[in-house]
């Protein structure tokens, strides 16, 4: 059952919040079915159109920062609004490409967490 929290016309499930920044793991990326993970310079995001909220990739982040939207502690909530909106930002929004793979590193960061 997907959430019904929405920012703007995005659904988001699942968070990925400021312990990522400088650490970026990847194990998520691996264990992730949709391959809805993206990457920036410094963190990874969740595309919340791609997610299939089936939170394969919370308990394989060894820096504990993944969190369903549910759960999210309150210190992070402002990375629910920055992981949505790294998709819509920008000259050229990633919007929804329909899988990490196929784009690679964005090479840019939501401008809260590239300051």
């Amino acid at each position: 059952m997907l959430c019904d929290r929405v920012k703007g016309n995005k659904l988001v499930p699942y968070v990925i919040t400021q312990a990522c920044v400088d650490v970026m793991d990847k194990s998520c990326m691996e264990e992730c079915p949709a391959d809805c993970i993206y990457e920036g310079d410094r963190m990874l995001y969740i595309q919340p159109d791609e997610c299939v909220e089936c939170g394969r990739c919370e308990p394989v982040c060894p820096q504990i920062s993944i969190f369903h939207h549910e759960d999210l502690p309150a210190e992070s909530k402002p990375f629910e609004r920055i992981n949505a909106e790294f998709f819509t930002l920008g000259i050229e929004p990633l919007g929804s490409p329909g899988g990490a793979r196929k784009v690679g590193r964005a090479g840019r960061d939501h401008p809260e967490v590239g300051a």
